[in-house]
């Protein structure tokens, strides 16, 4: 359960940080923007392959995004 609320708060503070919409990174990696708002109220997770997408959008580390590392 860590993985989900860090990954969600990460997320979303990455996202927001620069300026992107969620209906923007939903386009990006060719997921519906509901995905994305359920990524970041916790209530889903993405699979490893879109998670090392949102790594590099991010320009930041898969172990960063879940809570593994705090840089």
């Amino acid at each position: 359960m860590k993985f989900m609320n860090t990954f969600a708060i990460r997320c979303k503070e990455l996202r927001t940080d620069k300026n992107i919409s969620q209906q923007t990174l939903s386009e990006i990696l060719s997921v519906t923007q509901q995905t994305i708002s359920k990524w970041e109220k916790g209530l889903r997770e993405p699979d490893i392959d879109t998670l090392i997408k949102i790594a590099e959008i991010f320009g930041c580390s898969v172990d960063y995004l879940i809570g593994y590392k705090d840089f």
